[in-house]
């Protein structure tokens, strides 16, 4: 559903105050975090990637190339 002309500007302009304050939150944050902390952060996301099974077909075939085939016939058509 969609917001309401005066809420889509009050949200606007809710996350345009709000972010520059959550991206320097941010960055006190890296800049805080000690060399095991990054260490064991960057380990809890990279294991995530175990966790999900991987396709076999995937090793060997992402679809960019079927994508990129489709994208070049739909061109030449319009």
């Amino acid at each position: 559903m969609a917001l309401a002309p005066a809420a889509a500007r009050r949200w606007l302009e809710q996350w345009t105050s709000a972010g520059p304050a959550l991206a320097e939150l941010r960055k006190r944050s890296l800049r805080g975090l000690t060399e095991s902390q990054a260490l064991a952060a960057s380990e809890a996301v990279l294991s995530l990637a175990t966790l999900s099974p991987v396709n076999p077909r995937r090793r060997t075939h992402s679809g960019l190339v079927t994508q990129q085939a489709l994208f070049h016939r739909h061109r030449f058509r319009t």
